[in-house]
């Protein structure tokens, strides 16, 4: 990056409202040629509806966007495109069902080389060695390729369209410690050819390793940008929150019970070998492993989910026997899956309702529901989960991804679960949230409840887990205490030594 270069956009007094909420307030924004400036800043403080102007999504009350001196309306996706500005979102809008090379050049200006099919793949090569996939045959169906490979292929196509500005929107969010470190690779790449990259992340480990500068938001205005060199992970927290944050991690606990959910000679579909875990009173244990490890397979069929092969589970002593979510709901099974959006929350309806789920029949009578009980309850929920009790009739889709999750963790409290199953209990979720959800997740254990979560995070795992079991490709490799795990050593182990030490 060259530090004496002009700007390659740059905005100057951009303000955006919603009626009376200031979505953005005089905001001032600046990219340089070959830089990567790291957006951050809470759920709601600000940074999506910058990246929404700048991609044409959204237009601006007040302000002025210039892109290499030149001033510039964004008044739509296209003019943003015309513009040079390319996004790479979190969300894939790749046609899985067409070839690799095909959506290359899937909605690029002028007529792609369809009619010519030696030569779309002999361009789709090209593109493809410059993000790490030269050993990707372009005709191969893009449903067939890997989480990794398609967000690679999301910046390839960046290529195509030969995008000056780049805006990746948490492009890792979804992926393993092994598959960021391509995405990563392939960021630098187009930083060292001249593109300006912003990137949006919640994982401050990134922004260290690949960005320049940062600029932080917090309620929709806009700090002077850093530079990373010249900050901390502690300094970024408090300019993100507005104060420190103190430990983001709850104190590990050291003295356990007797256990609370047991699993005996557990076989799985997509799992080797049997599955032997005992999660006891005050103890989380963490499960982790690359995506595809087998870590979800087990939740789901400890929650009642997924099949079981063979071997039994045991929830304080007796065996208890899963055929379905309902009868592992019953036996006080709670289960929180990875993807909230798909399957961990009802967006279109209040809180209260979302709170009252997976309990309603215990409220209800001949199909009317109680009102007041289910208020009283759903009240009762909330308190326990860190949500604000004053929005209960507040539609979550509506909310941070940071309310959002703790909705979708805490409507399990009504079920007065004896074990909680939770997968990527903070995807997606501002630092500030993380901590809040630790923190319950931590008190709910001290209660008494029963704690497993999978994250393919390995700091969320260390830092969260009194108990550590990893898996590599449907086989555990290790099950030990915290205490006995390095970081490095977390990182082989999930890889399955496939990294060296150094």
């Amino acid at each position: 990056m060259n530090d004496q270069a002009p700007y390659r956009l740059k905005a100057t007094g951009i303000t955006k409202s919603y009626g009376a909420v200031n979505a953005l307030a005089d905001v001032h924004f600046e990219l340089r040629p070959g830089e990567v400036m790291a957006l951050l800043g809470e759920n709601g403080a600000g940074k999506s509806t910058i990246v929404k102007v700048i991609s044409g999504l959204i237009i601006p009350d007040e302000g002025e966007i210039t892109i290499d001196g030149q001033v510039v309306q964004l008044s739509s996706v296209r003019a943003s495109q015309d513009a040079g500005i390319a996004v790479v979102q979190q969300e894939f809008s790749t046609v899985g069902s067409m070839s690799v090379a095909e959506n290359l050049v899937l909605g690029q200006n002028g007529a792609p080389v369809w009619w010519n099919p030696q030569k779309l793949n002999a361009q789709a090569r090209n593109i493809l060695a410059r993000v790490g996939l030269e050993d990707i045959d372009p005709r191969r169906s893009v449903d067939t390729l890997s989480v990794a490979e398609m967000q690679l292929l999301e910046i390839a196509r960046v290529l195509a369209k030969d995008a000056k500005i780049v805006i990746f929107d948490e492009p890792t969010a979804a992926l393993s410690d092994a598959e960021i470190v391509r995405v990563l690779d392939a960021v630098k790449r187009l930083a060292r050819e001249g593109r300006s990259v912003i990137y949006v992340t919640h994982r401050l480990g990134e922004v260290f390793e690949i960005a320049d500068r940062v600029t932080i938001f917090r309620n929709g205005r806009s700090a002077e940008p850093q530079d990373v060199a010249d900050l901390t992970v502690d300094r970024v927290v408090e300019m993100m929150i507005g104060r420190e944050l103190g430990h983001l991690y709850p104190e590990h606990s050291h003295q356990f019970g007797p256990a609370v959910l047991e699993t005996r000679g557990l076989k799985v579909p997509g799992i080797n070998g049997e599955i032997n875990l005992t999660v006891r009173r005050g103890e989380i244990l963490g499960l982790t492993g690359q995506l595809g490890s087998g870590a979800s397979e087990i939740m789901k069929a400890i929650s009642g989910t997924a099949d079981v092969l063979a071997g039994e589970v045991l929830l304080d002593g007796e065996r208890v026997d899963l055929h379905g979510r309902r009868r592992g709901i019953i036996m006080g099974i709670a289960y929180c899956s990875p993807d909230r959006k798909k399957d961990g929350i009802f967006a279109g309806v209040s809180i209260r309702r979302n709170l009252s789920s997976p309990w309603l029949r215990r409220v209800s009578r001949l199909g009317f529901v109680s009102r007041g009980q289910e208020n009283s309850e759903a009240t009762r929920s909330a308190a326990n989960f860190a949500i604000d009790v004053n929005r209960l009739n507040a539609f979550v889709g509506n909310l941070s991804g940071g309310n959002q999750q703790k909705v979708a963790v805490g409507k399990w409290l009504g079920i007065r679960p004896r074990v909680l199953l939770v997968e990527e209990p903070t995807r997606g979720v501002d630092i500030g949230a993380r901590a809040e959800i630790y923190a319950q997740l931590r008190r709910l254990c001290d209660s008494g409840v029963g704690v497993i979560v999978t994250s393919s995070d390995t700091n969320e795992i260390l830092g969260l887990s009194d108990t550590i079991a990893t898996y590599y490709r449907g086989t555990q490799t290790a099950y030990k205490p915290v205490e006995e795990w390095t970081e490095p050593g977390l990182v082989r182990e999930v890889m399955h030594r496939e990294v060296q030490p150094s």
